[in-house]
């Protein structure tokens, strides 16, 4: 369930006042998009079933983000594909694209700088365009974006869900959340709730690589 604290706390800056930079190398191929958004989808999926690996150390909503776009865009050979128990399973081909590697650990930040790290709100300034503020227009991979003012929150479209990571890792709860699109629409917390009446949903975001 979605809790009421979100998963960062940074200071608000409207996200329509300031000049988008120009987004990073796209990747080149429909093949190329699709195989990322599988990854995408798959590894998040994995964290929710199993629980999260040790490989994911950043343990909040925009850590989930990097987290899979990162291991989605690596190569996947069978070592990798055992330590994160996919090894038994079909996987989706690997990102065949010759930008992937430098995606990988890449993120733009908002005051013009990057590097691994980006906040939920660099995520949405500087690394994707907006798509809306219908779930219709979401595709796999695509992201919520919450603003509470001094607080901002990302969920991941996964298809008919969206799955997300509360910020808080308790005894028995690792924080990840999966909610059906029908069931967030009729939240009792209408903060939460993906329609355009809802002011604290800025919409739906793309990265801007795909």
């Amino acid at each position: 369930m979605v809790r009421r604290r979100v998963c960062l706390g940074l200071l608000a800056l409207p996200l329509l006042a300031r000049a988008q930079p120009a987004g990073r190398q796209r990747l080149a191929t429909p093949a190329a998009r699709e195989a990322f958004r599988a990854w995408m989808t798959l590894l998040i999926q994995a964290q929710l079933a199993r629980g999260p690996t040790p490989r994911w150390q950043q343990r909040d909503c925009a850590g989930l983000v990097r987290f899979a776009v990162a291991e989605a865009l690596r190569p996947h050979d069978l070592a990798w594909r055992r330590a994160n128990g996919l090894a038994s399973r079909p996987t989706p081909p690997d990102v065949d694209d010759p930008a992937a590697a430098a995606l990988r650990h890449t993120w733009r930040r908002a005051d013009g700088s990057q590097g691994a790290y980006a906040s939920a709100l660099d995520m949405v300034q500087a690394n994707t365009r907006a798509v809306g503020r219908s779930l219709h227009q979401a595709m796999p991979g695509d992201l919520l974006f919450y603003d509470l003012g001094d607080d901002q929150h990302l969920m991941v479209w996964l298809g008919r869900y969206v799955a997300y990571h509360t910020g808080s890792v308790h005894p028995g709860d690792d924080g990840l959340r999966a909610v059906r699109a029908a069931e967030l629409a009729r939240w009792r917390d209408t903060r939460w709730r993906p329609v355009a009446e809802n002011p604290n949903f800025a919409g739906i975001y793309r990265l801007d690589f795909l």
